[in-house]
This record gives structure tokens, C-alpha cells and sequence, in this order.
């Protein structure tokens, strides 16, 4: 590209970014000042997309990690031809902005993921590059690479310093991922002021230690040197690349190389003293002229490339039709949904087994069946957890078309590269661990159910029914961690078939699933129901009565305990119906006909039952209501004796009706 015209570019992403940060009254400008060379190099010389069709699938990705630099992405994004016009740079950070503070995926055209909590993007990135390979491995042929194309990451300072960073940049040196580039912009500040005494070590070192190339750009100004750097990066295959980009914070403003740039707004007097040194003279939210041809470059270049990709899709339709059509339904996402599957629901696991055996069952069945777009894996308890698809190999870079994944003891990494492959398209993830660990990946899944990504999380040992480890790996809190999570969709089945539903209801792409599962064998109850438990909840066994005198509720290994008890209550002349409640979040979202109908008003007296917090349950029992739960925590010792004495028995259960049977009828 021409220089005059990638200087102006590049002149344009500054100003653009600190005008929208300082009319917002909120935002970074410090690493859009220090950065934008590199971003604006990036999209202007170095990258393959197409800004009249962000969807179009053999683009390049790029991946803001530093997702508090959103004003100088989307300032690219207008330059380039995203969509995005001056009106909406003036609209950064307010409400219903397709601007937002970071970058969200589906809001702005062009981002393809949400970053905000530093080193996502990271994970992210390697999730997206994996996906790249295995999907290149599984479909190009010779003469067509139809997937052929990079994965660019931008970080800083504090994404390096996370430890998410360092589990990711792990695997993708192990995993060879070649076609991953990942630049560092060293600035060396972060909110608290410099880095020194801080974060002292070689990142350069400990990134080759990790099997990557390192490339340095001494000069961040130097858009050379940096296109010379992403030529290195792109020429070696086996290798992820790590290019370190030295700039300054706040760069061409009083505060340069001060903290103080990096979190608020510059300031009208220091924007307007930045803009006579730079000879700006452009009304607000005006690029300079000579962008005009920044543009049309980038967009005449991005359309030349997607025609070449068609015309090559088109031969590679002829020549391979069965492999054409299969690749182009996963980038379509028509993927197998076995909601109405007769075959998958005669399939499911019968008998009485731990549900981590029957989620195992299902898992391969799918794998072996209908899903020939599964990849996945464990944080090293694939065998514990039962989540390896035995009939498939393991991915290394000598077999990249395997989809068994070893994520080795990584639960925050996995579940970040997991949504990466969920974002890149073409492939569907699953990830596993114990439920206990779920606290390690928190934040990764946290940010699946903020963009809605329909990843398939397979979590065992669900409660003190782990037994002899002890309260180290007894959850009792995280079941309520999840289900507080927006959009996601927590299931704890009580049997084979509630666990196949929980895995239908995922195979739908709704929502990001956790199944949640024993490592205690169970004692499969009579009278589940698919349709049931894809509505997260319903009457397992009924009543008698028109109206039970009380009803019995609860999830996974305590669903049996409620139908003992509910025979005893019976003995006693009470009539109780048992609710099984597989999935409270998707319960939730029922029309209230059908949650009336499952829990009535009129039945007071309620007990719930799960070996887990309480917290979850009071808005079903209600003020006369009793649970019986788990909020503290638990013992070493075998799970028979722990469901003993923290009162799981049918005895307790009854015992438990006739005090809510109590308190109803004293209201």
C-alpha cells in the first residue's frame, strides 16, 4: 500500500479513536495511540477479508485481546468499509451503540469475538486456529485449499501477564499451530504505572520455551519492519508466530508513556495540542481524504479474494461433491439436531449406571452417528470423566484431521479455545473436567454464555457423592455458579435418558450446556421423560389427588431418593408428586401454563432435594417450603456414609414433607 496513504490511515485511527473516547466521557485512548500502525498495517496490508461480507468464511481472523482498545478496532473497521459510519464513532459507548465499550460479537460488524477480561482473545485465537487446521486437514485436497487462512491476535502487557496466556500459548506450540500470529504491543504500563517490578521476566523466551518463533519490532512506528515481521511469521508452518511490537502509550500527546493515558479520556485541551502537532484540520469524525483510498484498496483486494474462493469452491464442487457438500452445511451451521431423532432417542442408555457412564454412551453414539463435526476433550480426565470418543484418534500435528483433544490440565485454556472453535465455525466443541474444577474456567465460560456460543461443557463427579477426596473435590456451590450465568442451560440428570435429552437440547444450538454428572452409579427411576426434561422439569410420578398433598423435587442422584420417600409417605396416607427438574434454567423459560401444571399454586407444602446448595431452590419451595441440601462442606469418607449423615435418605426426605406438610397447613 502506498505510504502516503497508510500514514494518513493511520493518523485517521488515532484521531478517530480519542474523539469518540473523549465525547463518550469514558475509554482508553492510550493503546490506540501507541497501536495503530499495527492495526491499521494489519487490515490495510497484511490480512485476507472482505469488508462487503464479514461472514466470508476463508478470512483471515483477527482477535483484539486487549478488548479496552475497541475505539481504535472500530475506527479500522469504518475506514475499511465494515458499515460502521461517522455517526456511529460520535455514538461510542452509549446505549444501543453498535459500538459498545469492547468489542461484542453480533453487535459490531467485523468483530468476530467479545473481549474484555484480558487474555480471552488469546484463547480465543488458538481455538480458531486449531479449528483452521483440523478443518484443513479434513477437507483440503491437492490444488484445493479450500481453508487457507490466518489467525491474528492483538495483546498487550496485561494479557501476557494472565495466566490464561501462558495455557494457551502452551498448547498452540505443542498443537504447531503454524498459521497462528500473535502481536504484542510492549508498551510497558498498565493501569497502576510500569511494568517493572512487576512483570520483569522474557516474554520472548518464554514463548520459544513454549515451541513459538519470537519476532521483534523494535520500533512500533515502523510499519515496514512489521510487514517484514508478518512476512517471517507466515513463512514459517510449524511454528505459531509472537511478534513483539515495542510502542509507546498515548504516543504524540503530553501524556505519552504515562499510565494516565491508558484508562480515561485524554482530555480536550491534550486532543487539541495532539491535532495542531499532527497539522489536523478535519472537522470532528473525519478521516483525512487519502483514507478514501485506504478503503477501496482494502475493500477491491477483500472482494478479489472471496471471488478467487468461490471460483475455487466451485471446481472443488465438481471434483469432490461429497466433501463440498459437507463443508458447506457446517459453514452454514446445519449441523445434525437430534431433537426428533427416533434413532438417537432409541439409542439412549437404559439401566441403572453413574451418568457419567451414560453421558460417555451418548457422547460416542453421537460421534459414531451424527456428528461428524465433534472435537473435544478433557483437562486430563477424559478416562474419569468419559468424555473420549473411542472409534476417533487424537489431534497432534502429525495427525491434525483427529478431533480428540488433549488439553492437558488446563481448564481455563480449554475452555477459551472452545470458544474460539465454536466462533470459528465448521466444527462443534465439547469440553470436560471435574464439576469442582469448574471454578478454574469460570471466566471462559462466563464469556460462552455472554455471546450465547452453543459449547457443549461435560462435568462429573457432581457432589459429596465423589466420596473418599474430600471437600477439595466435592462441589456444593457450583451448580448455582452456572445456573446464575445468563443463556446458560444447566442440566443434572437423574438417568440415561435425561442425560440423552441433555445432549438433544444442546445438539439444538440454543445455548451453551453444562451436564452435570455422577460418578456414583444411580438407580435409573421409572417414568422419565424426554419431552419432560427438555423443558428442564416435570412430573416424574404423580399423585392420587387432584391436588397432592405435597410435592417432592429434585435433580440427578436425588430423583430416586424422592420416589422411596414419596412410597413411605404413602404408607403414612400421604399423597406426594415427585417433579424432576433436570434443567432449572430451561424450566425457567416455560409458559407459566406448563410450570403451573408441573408445581400448582395451590400445593403449598414442597420439599426440594439436591446434594448442592440451597439457593437455587427457594423461589420453587416458597416461604413454606423445606430443602434438603448441601451448604456447607463435605468429608472425606464413602459417599454412602456422606448422603447418610447430611440427611439424602428416603427417611429424610419424608421426614421433610411432613414438616412442610406442617407449616402449609398452619397458614
Amino acid at each position: 500500500m502506498d505510504k502516503k496513504v497508510l500514514c494518513s490511515a493511520i493518523d485517521s485511527v488515532r484521531v478517530l479513536s480519542v474523539e469518540a473516547i473523549e465525547k463518550a466521557k469514558s475509554g482508553h485512548p492510550g493503546m490506540p495511540l501507541g497501536a495503530a500502525p499495527v492495526a491499521v498495517s494489519l487490515y490495510g496490508e497484511h490480512m485476507k477479508h472482505n469488508p462487503a461480507d464479514p461472514s466470508f468464511f476463508d478470512r483471515d481472523r483477527f482477535v483484539l485481546s486487549a478488548g479496552h482498545a475497541s475505539s481504535m478496532l472500530y475506527s479500522v473497521l469504518h475506514l475499511c468499509g465494515y458499515g460502521i459510519a461517522k455517526e456511529d464513532l460520535a455514538s461510542f459507548r452509549q446505549l444501543r451503540s453498535k459500538l459498545p465499550g469492547h468489542p461484542e460479537r453480533g453487535v459490531t460488524p467485523g468483530v468476530e469475538t467479545s473481549t474484555g477480561p484480558l487474555g480471552q482473545g488469546i484463547g480465543n485465537a488458538v481455538g480458531m486456529a486449531l479449528s483452521e487446521k483440523i478443518l484443513a486437514a479434513r477437507f483440503n485436497r491437492d490444488g484445493f485449499n479450500v481453508i487457507d487462512h490466518y489467525t491474528y491476535a492483538l495483546c498487550g502487557d496485561g494479557c501476557m501477564m494472565e495466566g490464561l496466556s501462558y495455557e494457551a500459548a502452551s498448547l498452540a506450540g505443542a498443537w504447531k499451530l503454524g498459521k497462528l500470529i500473535l502481536v504484542y504491543d510492549r508498551n510497558n504500563i498498565t493501569i497502576e504505572g510500569g511494568v517493572g517490578g512487576v512483570f520483569d521476566e522474557d516474554v520472548g523466551a518464554r514463548f520459544a520455551a513454549q515451541g513459538w518463533q519470537v519476532l521483534d519490532v523494535a520500533d512500533g512506528e515502523d510499519t515496514d519492519a512489521f510487514g517484514a515481521a508478518v512476512t517471517l511469521a507466515k513463512s514459517d508452518t510449524e511454528r505459531p508466530s509472537l511478534i513483539i511490537v515495542h510502542t509507546v502509550i498515548g504516543r504524540g500527546t503530553s501524556k505519552a508513556g504515562s499510565e494516565s493515558s491508558h484508562g480515561a479520556p485524554l482530555g480536550e485541551a491534550c486532543i487539541a495540542d495532539m491535532k495542531e502537532a499532527m497539522g489536523w484540520k478535519q472537522p470532528p469524525f473525519t478521516a483525512l481524504p487519502l483514507t478514501a483510498e485506504y478503503g477501496k484498496e482494502v475493500g477491491e483486494r477483500g472482494a478479489k479474494a472471496q471471488a478467487e474462493w468461490n471460483k475455487l469452491m466451485k471446481a472443488y464442487k465438481a471434483a469432490y461433491p461429497e466433501l463440498h457438500a459437507e463443508l458447506t452445511a457446517r459453514i452454514k451451521g446445519k449441523f445434525a439436531n437430534v431433537v426428533g431423532d427416533e434413532d438417537f432417542w432409541a439409542a439412549a442408555p437404559k439401566g441403572n449406571a453413574a451418568t457419567r457412564a451414560h453421558s460417555g454412551a451418548v457422547l460416542n453414539w453421537l460421534a459414531d452417528n451424527r456428528m461428524p463435526e465433534l472435537v473435544g476433550g478433557s483437562a486430563d480426565l477424559g478416562p474419569s470423566n468419559m468424555s473420549i470418543m473411542k472409534s476417533r484418534g487424537y489431534y497432534s500435528a502429525l495427525t491434525p484431521a483427529e478431533t480428540n483433544l488433549h488439553f492437558g490440565v488446563r481448564e481455563l485454556a480449554m475452555a477459551s479455545i472452545s470458544n474460539g472453535i465454536a466462533i470459528h465455525g465448521g466444527l462443534r466443541p465439547y469440553c470436560a473436567t471435574f464439576f469442582v474444577f469448574s471454578d478454574y474456567f469460570k471466566g471462559s465460560v462466563r464469556m460462552s454464555a455472554l455471546m450465547d456460543l452453543p459449547v457443549l461443557y461435560i462435568l462429573s463427579h457432581d457432589s459429596i457423592g465423589v466420596g473418599e477426596d474430600g471437600p477439595t473435590h466435592q462441589p456444593v456451590e457450583q451448580l448455582a455458579m452456572l445456573r446464575t450465568l445468563p443463556n446458560m442451560r444447566v442440566f443434572r440428570p437423574c438417568d440415561g435418558l435425561e442425560t440423552a435429552a441433555a445432549y438433544a437440547y444442546w445438539s439444538a444450538n440454543k445455548h451453551p450446556v453444562a451436564v452435570v454428572t455422577s460418578r456414583q452409579k444411580l438407580t435409573s427411576p421409572e417414568g422419565t421423560n424426554a419431552e419432560g426434561a427438555l423443558k428442564g422439569g416435570y412430573v416424574l410420578s404423580d399423585s392420587d389427588k387432584p391436588v397432592p398433598d405435597v410435592i417432592l423435587m429434585g435433580t440427578g442422584s436425588e430423583v430416586y431418593l424422592l420416589i422411596e420417600a414419596k412410597k413411605i409417605l404413602a404408607e403414612k396416607g400421604i399423597d406426594a408428586r415427585v417433579v424432576s427438574m433436570p434443567c432449572l434454567d430451561e424450566f425457567d423459560v416455560q409458559k407459566a401454563s406448563y410450570k403451573e401444571s408441573v408445581l400448582p399454586d395451590a400445593v403449598r407444602a414442597r420439599v426440594a432435594v439436591e446434594a448442592g446448595s440451597s439457593v437455587c431452590w427457594y423461589k420453587y419451595v416458597g416461604l413454606d417450603g423445606v430443602t434438603v441440601c448441601k451448604d456447607d462442606f463435605g468429608l472425606s469418607a464413602p459417599a454412602g456414609v456422606l448422603f447418610e449423615i447430611n440427611r439424602f435418605t428416603p427417611q429424610d426426605v419424608a421426614a421433610a414433607a411432613m414438616t412442610t406438610i406442617r407449616k402449609a397447613g398452619k397458614r
